[in-house]
């Protein structure tokens, strides 16, 4: 089952792909130009409870040479733009000051809360039931918010509870929890009961994390959605197909490739942008290579955050939509694939470490 989406008209298939005609929607208007269109369903995907999700979301992860208050203009950007997906989580330690920037936006008539789709993720030291909705009421604090639209298992692994976000004992290895996250699932499952996050689910899983959720006795709600890496060095075609088979929704984090500034990415990876096919299918259509890899993305399907905080950049990548990838061009894309990570192994030794799987 393919889920809904609204305001992009599918006009062709061609094998995995789909070519859509973006006619109905000009992405070329300022904000205060498109005041009549429903932002919330602008080119977005009916997940399978019912809600919306836009396809084109602005990921909030920095490193930490990003001082927060860039983080914090960044997102007043993303909103003037047109951006009505914003994705963070506990980790990234910024809720705080996104919240600030949600709601300012707000409080401008820019946009209503219904407007916004934020999406936030539990950690790994917040995996135990009882814990959940803790950590979920923190996230909701800093934001100064009533509500999230989207809470995710951030990564199948728990760890110590504490406030350390990655616990170590004396020799400096980190210190695991042994917590059944079908468990976490059935506190995430109340944290929807209590209208504290309208939707679930899970990010980094794999085939077989997700059937471990899917076939848990008494499931009240199963994930709406899969956050994972995704690129064209990575494309993840075989998660991509089970999580449609199962009306699950793929979202792709790093679909730019990532900063190296991380200290948990790889640093010697090849950077994505500068790959010479991406370059020149952007040259074909006049349009950048981030532009050509967030399409990628969406004409596959596949939510994508684009992640910028620098204005120009953050004003390009939203528009994704007034070109076309040709069936040629997807398929030269999918070649590039060659199962590169760019976040490095931290937890490793973990045994629900997901991505010893293929799938």
């Amino acid at each position: 089952m393919v889920s809904d989406l609204y305001l992009i008209k599918a006009v062709k298939k061609n094998s995995n792909y789909i070519i859509f005609s973006p006619q109905q929607i000009s992405f070329h208007k300022k904000p205060e130009e498109c005041k009549e269109m429903n932002q919330m369903k602008a080119c977005s995907i009916k997940l399978n409870d019912g809600h919306l999700m836009p396809m084109l979301g602005f990921g909030t992860s920095a490193p930490s040479e990003v001082a927060k208050s860039n983080v914090e203009e960044a997102v007043k950007t993303a909103i003037n733009v047109g951006y009505r997906h914003i994705d963070s989580a506990y980790l990234y330690l910024n809720e705080e000051e996104i919240g600030r920037a949600i709601r300012k936006k707000i409080a401008d008539g820019m946009v209503k809360r219904e407007d916004i789709f934020y999406t936030s993720k539990v950690w790994g030291t917040f995996f135990h039931p009882e814990l959940v909705r803790t950590g979920l009421d923190m996230s909701l604090r800093k934001l100064g918010l009533s509500y999230v639209n989207l809470y995710l298992i951030h990564f199948p692994v728990a760890l110590k509870p504490g406030e350390e976000l990655f616990p170590k004992d004396k020799d400096g290895e980190i210190i695991f929890d042994t917590v059944d996250f079908c468990a976490t699932w059935e506190a995430m499952e109340k944290c929807k009961d209590l209208g504290l996050t309208k939707s679930i689910g899970v990010s980094n899983f794999r085939c077989r994390q997700l059937e471990m959720i899917l076939n848990k006795p008494g499931l009240k709600y199963k994930p709406v959605c899969n956050q994972v890496e995704c690129h064209p060095y990575l494309n993840q075609s075989k998660l991509l197909e089970f999580c449609k088979s199962k009306d699950i929704v793929l979202t792709a984090y790093a679909a730019l490739g990532s900063d190296s500034r991380k200290e948990w990415v790889n640093k010697n990876t090849p950077v994505l942008l500068k790959d010479p096919v991406l370059k020149a299918i952007a040259e074909k259509h006049r349009c950048t290579p981030a532009q050509v890899a967030l399409h990628f993305q969406l004409q596959r399907g596949v939510v994508a955050l684009a992640k910028s905080f620098n204005e120009k950049r953050i004003r390009e990548n939203f528009q994704v939509f007034d070109f076309q990838l040709t069936p040629e061009d997807m398929e030269t894309l999918d070649g590039l694939n060659k199962n590169i990570r760019y976040f490095t192994d931290i937890f490793v030794k973990h045994p629900d470490y997901p991505f010893f799987d293929e799938n």
